[in-house]
């Protein structure tokens, strides 16, 4: 793995590795937290309409699907806040229209034979300097907004309802979470692939959780728990010739299982 970093890809890869992992720490604690799981799964399928229309008319992938992935964030803030009892049926909607609209997109495109497993499964290897600075400037977005607002945010993600009477705008912070989970799911869908993204925001999250005493050293300990499996995914991937979000994966949900297993014999 070592002679591999002499190679720009690689390096390219750890990096994006490190940047997506801190991320999906970060923005995972607060989707878990806030019971947001299943929109973001909407979200991540969703997005898939915005890497059709960005493959139909030439604009760069990651746009796209961010435009798009906003665009389903914010109208699932809006249906949801008011209804939240059909929460369930608007996602499902939403995620199987943007999919749709993301597959006949791809279709139409002339002379365009797109490769789905990249975005279904993640090009981690074929992360281009352009990636590696919209990572970075999404990091910096989610470090400055969960600093600037933690108390706020704190408030909001575990009683809203007491948030709301200390004057703390709910409906704002409800829709920031989910947008900067928008985003994220577009950047990590860059090396897990949409399938696979909500388990890279999840289950070091759940192992976080376990060994976390609040809410900000959940977010730390997510994010490096995350690189952790990204790195140790990125070496299998790279031994054995497999599929690097698959790989990822993989040692996310074998280290969990250890976890719960070490957990209940303790």
């Amino acid at each position: 793995m070592i002679e591999a970093l002499q190679f720009e890809f690689m390096q390219h890869a750890l990096l994006a590795g490190l940047l997506v992992s801190f991320a999906a720490g970060i923005i995972g604690s607060l989707i878990v937290v806030n019971r947001m799981v299943f929109l973001a799964g909407g979200i991540a399928h969703t997005s898939y309409g915005g890497i059709g229309l960005a493959v139909y008319f030439g604009l760069p992938i990651f746009l796209g699907a961010s435009v798009f992935a906003v665009a389903a964030a914010l109208l699932i803030a809006a249906l949801t806040l008011k209804k939240r009892h059909r929460m369930d049926t608007f996602i499902g909607l939403i995620w199987a229209v943007g999919m749709a609209i993301g597959v006949i997109f791809v279709d139409l495109t002339p002379g365009y034979n797109v490769d789905l497993m990249s975005y279904l499964f993640g090009s981690i290897l074929a992360v281009s300097s352009e990636d590696l600075y919209f990572m970075a400037a999404l990091l910096a977005l989610i470090l400055f907004v969960v600093t600037f607002w933690y108390r706020d945010i704190l408030a909001v993600s575990y009683d809203s309802e007491y948030a709301a009477l200390r004057g703390v705008n709910v409906k704002f912070f409800y829709t920031l979470i989910l947008v900067l989970s928008a985003l994220t799911v577009v950047i990590a869908i860059k090396v897990v692939g949409l399938i696979l993204v909500i388990a890279m925001l999840t289950i070091p999250v759940y192992i976080a959780e376990k060994l976390s005493h609040s809410l900000f050293s959940m977010m730390f300990l997510s994010g490096a728990v995350a690189t952790l499996f990204t790195l140790v995914g990125l070496w299998l991937s790279y031994t054995y010739n497999l599929t690097s979000g698959a790989s990822i994966i993989i040692i996310s949900a074998l280290s969990l299982g250890v976890f719960l297993l070490f957990n209940r014999g303790r």
